[in-house]
């Protein structure tokens, strides 16, 4: 699967909630978004990635950003996921993994010195009119939304 870059297009989707609403990026167009991609919900990194984000929430929300979290994981578990971290952004189930194929986030991984299949943990920022403006794949989660909040001009350097 190709990887995207900044200039691609953005593929569209639509998904549902932990609670059940349908998010569509389609709906979400003239408005910028941070869409990420993490394995699943309750790790420990999932879950420090999550908060993190959750810290960052009002900052990036006054700054424009709608922040989507996207997993493999049944909508019960988004839910408890949400509801134990106080998570203020919506939880995107994904069972079938076709987003995460859309968006070259689902393949081979290393982890612990061993290949596996499954999500690559990732972040897209997409501007308001669908298009890529950040793709970075393979990140780590601790410090991640410190420097994405950093490179997009919304925290000290």
């Amino acid at each position: 699967m190709t990887r995207l870059q900044p200039g691609d297009a953005a593929p569209t989707f639509a998904l549902t909630t932990s609670d059940g609403r349908s998010v569509a990026l389609e709906d979400l167009r003239g408005r910028k978004v941070v869409l990420y991609f993490y394995p699943a919900a309750n790790t420990p990194g999932c879950t420090t990635e999550a908060c993190d984000f959750r810290d960052a929430h009002d900052t990036l929300l006054a700054a424009g950003y709608t922040v989507l979290g996207v997993s493999p994981d049944a909508r019960a578990d988004l839910a408890a996921f949400a509801a134990n971290h106080h998570l203020p952004f919506p939880l995107l189930s994904d069972p079938d993994h076709a987003v995460h194929d859309a968006y070259a986030t689902w393949g081979e991984k290393q982890m612990y010195g061993r290949a596996s299949v499954g999500v690559i943990r990732s972040t897209f920022v997409i501007d308001e009119q669908g298009v890529i403006e950040r793709a970075m794949y393979g990140h780590k989660a601790t410090g991640h939304v410190a420097r994405l909040t950093r490179d997009l001009g919304l925290a000290a350097r």
